[in-house]
């Protein structure tokens, strides 16, 4: 799995906006910048962290087009490969989703490595749900497959059976997890019953460690965003020294929702504006003063 494309760090990239809360596309070429000679091993694009649950099927087009025709350019003036492309394609209409995929079959062929989709959330469907969800969505994705779980957005927890239930049903398309239920037990039981199979990766910043040094596969990470370098060590490395130097730091990311935390210290470090979309707002003054401390 160590030679795998999505092995080891990927970023889950903030999507920028001006203030009109339109997309920003100039400061979204600013992010990539520090993505791509920061050394990231992959990009996760609009997931949870990029606000796509707001943004109109346009603007994601828009997004995508820009962060493809982007990669490229920065790959072939520095003689290297394009940076591997995740695509965040989920939701709780399975129909939906399956629509969704079919409209953008060619792009996701041409450009990206693999699709990152979540578990369904707010229906709070049973395992025999969520199996038959993802199943449906594997046999309609023209492309691999990550599957997502993160219990306290969703409300549903995917267990360790049932992730091998789906893998087991579709095994050239389910490559890994995003496993961010935050339950280190569950992340071990599940990386010992996959055997090397599948690609287990942290969806929590903050035991990003631990879980690579039980046998997982990397990091999708919200704080990699401002620091890929240190994150890429953290991962590649697993250096526990200075993983513990931001626990603080992952804390107040998270203190008031994502990307609440991580847009403001983007926009402390001067490479975005500091605007979300309703229902999300920026951190509070308390926030972002206790994030201009510990920078």
């Amino acid at each position: 799995m160590t030679k795998h494309p999505l092995y080891g760090l990927g970023t889950a990239l903030v999507t920028p906006f001006k203030d009109d809360k339109s997309v920003d596309f100039e400061a979204l070429a600013q992010l990539l910048d520090t993505q791509l000679t920061g050394s990231v091993d992959y990009l996760v694009v609009l997931g949870t962290t990029g606000e796509a649950v707001t943004l109109t099927a346009e603007e994601k087009r828009e997004v995508r087009q820009f962060i493809v025709a982007y990669t490229k350019q920065w790959a072939a003036t520095h003689n290297t490969n394009p940076i591997p492309l995740v695509l965040g394609v989920g939701g709780n209409n399975t129909a939906q989703v399956i629509s969704d995929l079919n409209a953008i079959k060619d792009e996701l062929t041409l450009y990206f490595t693999a699709i990152l989709s979540v578990c369904p959330y707010y229906n709070k469907p049973n395992q025999e749900g969520l199996f038959q969800h993802f199943c449906a969505i594997a046999e309609a994705s023209p492309i691999p497959i990550i599957l997502y779980n993160v219990p306290g957005r969703t409300g549903v927890n995917l267990l360790p059976g049932t992730v091998m239930r789906i893998y087991n049903a579709h095994p050239n398309k389910i490559i890994g997890i995003k496993e961010a239920s935050g339950n280190i037990e569950q992340i071990k039981q599940l990386i010992a019953m996959t055997e090397d199979r599948f690609l287990i990766i942290s969806g929590d910043d903050g035991i990003a460690c631990e879980v690579m040094k039980a046998g997982g596969a990397g990091l999708i990470s919200v704080a990699s965003n401002a620091f890929p370098d240190d994150f890429r060590r953290i991962v590649h490395e697993q250096d526990e020294a200075l993983q513990a130097q931001y626990d603080e730091m992952v804390k107040l990311l998270f203190a008031e929702g994502n990307p609440v935390g991580i847009k403001a210290v983007l926009t402390q470090k001067e490479i975005i504006q500091n605007y979300l979309r309703l229902p999300l707002v920026p951190a509070s003054k308390e926030l972002t003063n206790n994030i201009a401390a510990l920078l």
